[in-house]
């Protein structure tokens, strides 16, 4: 069975933030006792030592650290010290009864009776796994945002309801943007542009990295979904392209092998001649023989 993109997902509950409870939550040794949550929420470890345990994998989260549990998390929670712990529910995706929705609380397991409210969980979906223990890379803004919000929430103003809606957006596309990797369906729509910018760049060396910043992924996950949708690596692909120009050029044009080699890519005249040989069995000059 294909998992659904979180894109797809979108089209049919769209990001729409809603904050239902925030506070700075400065407290001695506390427990929140075992239970699951129906809404997204995001903590902050600013003061203190804290265990906390989702779905049986256990956290000990430092100061600094952002945790985000999501959805359906069977989640437990623990201050070993005096904490300052600011924190926010939230939903990410629009529900029409969203305002029925409650942070639920200790010893709330079961949530048969309030599936209508429960969001969905991104994890759940293709191209996107988001950690308990969130390294933002903005931290800096990020964190700002957060605590404006945990501000700010509680009013009711039209002002401060707009500035919620505008920080929370900013704050959710950041997350989602941090370890969104495309995959599968979308994926292989976001590579279409290969063949023709390869084409128009055989004479370049292109580097993953370059690769990877004009597809908006990491390298390692360019190489990753490439190999997947193209069957071999970035390189031999680029490649195998520049060796079917060098065929047409040795068959069709009265070009030198130099100049081949260089409209081709290839460092030089040796570099393209062993390649040549290496991938058609035949150096360049004969290959060109064979051919008229």
């Amino acid at each position: 069975m294909t998992l659904p993109t979180i894109t797809e997902l979108t089209y049919t509950k769209p990001i729409v933030p809603y904050f239902r409870e925030g506070d700075m939550a400065v407290r001695r040794p506390w427990i929140s006792p075992e239970r699951r949550l129906l809404d997204y929420c995001l903590i902050f470890i600013q003061k203190g030592k804290c265990r906390f345990i989702v779905d049986k994998e256990v956290y000990h989260p430092k100061v600094g650290d952002f945790c985000l549990i999501q959805p359906g998390s069977l989640v437990y929670l623990e201050g070993l010290t005096d904490t300052v712990t600011p924190f926010l529910h939230f939903d990410i995706f629009f529900q029409p009864n969203r305002e029925k929705s409650f942070p639920t609380r200790p010893g709330q397991i079961d949530l048969t009776p309030y599936l209508s409210y429960l969001q969905p969980r991104i994890n759940d979906f293709s191209g996107i796994h988001i950690p308990v223990r969130l390294k933002p890379s903005q931290r800096i803004r990020f964190l700002e945002v957060f605590l404006k919000l945990v501000e700010l929430w509680p009013k009711r103003d039209p002002s401060s309801h707009w500035l919620v809606q505008q920080m929370g957006t900013e704050l959710i596309v950041t997350i989602l943007t941090d370890h969104y990797q495309l995959h599968g369906r979308e994926a292989q729509r976001e590579l279409d542009w290969v063949t023709s910018y390869f084409s128009l760049h055989l004479q370049e060396q292109l580097s993953i990295e370059t690769l990877a910043k004009r597809a908006n992924m990491s390298a390692s996950w360019f190489s990753t979904v490439f190999k997947r949708e193209y069957g071999v690596s970035p390189h031999q692909f680029l490649l195998e392209m520049r060796i079917k120009h060098a065929e047409e050029l040795l068959q069709r044009t009265n070009f030198t092998q130099e100049e081949i080699a260089d409209f081709c890519g290839f460092a030089d005249i040796h570099h393209f001649s062993k390649t040549f040989k290496k991938k058609t069995g035949m150096s360049p000059g004969v290959w060109r023989k064979h051919q008229k």
